[in-house]
């Protein structure tokens, strides 16, 4: 398909990868980021790959992040995909024969630093490692990730039609979506291509649906905005050097359209009735939130939004309840 012939002049989109900066207070999309000083909660109106991921996961949990906007505590593996994800990007800012595992890797401190200067929080990570041991570590550990890009994909005969790109469009049906993709190849004959960076490990194939989710839900967007099915979605797994690759048809994105529909459907009665059932998994040991989760014995918030009861009675118009 000739991907690496395209020179379509890579332009960054803005925000650190993986942090969902730009769509930052656009209808709280942004997880755990807790409510600004001031801001009213509202419900929500728009949908993302990762928060609609949530409400598939727990209901409560997309509450809790999207609605109630809890904080959470920083997570290394996170933030390390965070530090990752911008040297890929701000590696195809050099010239193609710039582009080196070793230059990329001595990136790393220096977009750790940046990041930290823009979320000082994060020092939070290594408040006792007097020593700088573990940070050497972690360090380590995401320079190793960078240069196991270098096994799966040849950037020097890459040129990225568009790196961290914020994309949003509105469905026939009023439904907003948006998201960031991390690069989009373009062709010289006009076939999209659709990448997106894993830090972790490749599911085993009876998991994989999940990710693929993400990059349809890409696909479906780029489609109703461009008119064109990307050729291809490519999920590169730096974790255990896996690259998995799906050629979507329109039927795919039909199907994934049809999805969301029902998703935004459901959340938008949930909003409503303030009813957000927790669905308890294996998950549950890794949630921020169990302090405020009924299954471990928790109370949620008082719910910040108005409650329009169900159809034939129930909760009075305008109480304040809790699920």
């Amino acid at each position: 398909m000739g991907w690496s012939t395209e020179q379509a002049g890579a332009g960054t989109q803005g925000g650190e990868a993986g942090t969902g900066t730009q769509a930052a207070g656009a209808g709280g999309e942004t997880a755990g980021s807790g409510a600004r000083v001031g801001e009213q909660p509202r419900p929500p109106v728009a949908l993302s790959p990762s928060r609609a991921s949530d409400f598939m996961q727990c209901p409560l949990l997309y509450r809790f992040r999207v609605i109630d906007r809890l904080p959470e505590k920083p997570s290394p593996a996170a933030t390390r995909g965070t530090v990752v994800h911008a040297v890929l990007e701000r590696l195809f800012d050099a010239p193609a024969a710039e582009r080196t595992a070793v230059g990329a890797r001595a990136m790393v401190p220096g977009e750790w630093e940046k990041l930290l200067g823009k979320r000082p929080e994060l020092a939070e990570l290594f408040a006792d490692d007097a020593e700088g041991e573990r940070l050497a570590q972690w360090l380590a550990e995401a320079e190793a990730l960078v240069e196991r890009w270098f096994s799966l994909e040849d950037p020097t005969r890459l040129e990225p039609a568009e790196r961290e790109l914020y994309v949003e469009t509105e469905l026939d049906s009023g439904l907003r979506l948006r998201g960031f993709i991390d690069r989009v190849d373009v062709a010289p004959t006009g076939e999209v291509r659709i990448v997106d960076y894993k830090t972790g490990k490749a599911p085993r194939p009876q998991f994989a649906e999940g990710a693929l989710f993400q990059m349809k839900f890409y696909a479906l967007v780029v489609w109703r905005l461009r008119g064109v099915v990307p050729r291809r979605l490519q999920l590169v797994y730096l974790g255990s050097g896996d690259v998995v690759t799906y050629d979507p048809g329109e039927a795919d994105l039909r199907a994934v359209e049809r999805k969301l529909l029902a998703l935004w459907e459901a959340i938008r009665l949930a909003t409503e009735t303030g009813n957000w059932r927790p669905r308890p998994t294996k998950l549950c040991g890794w949630c921020d939130h169990q302090a405020h989760c009924p299954e471990f014995g928790g109370t949620p918030p008082v719910y910040p939004l108005q409650i329009r009861p169900p159809e034939g009675g129930g909760v009075p118009q305008g109480r304040m309840g809790e699920i």
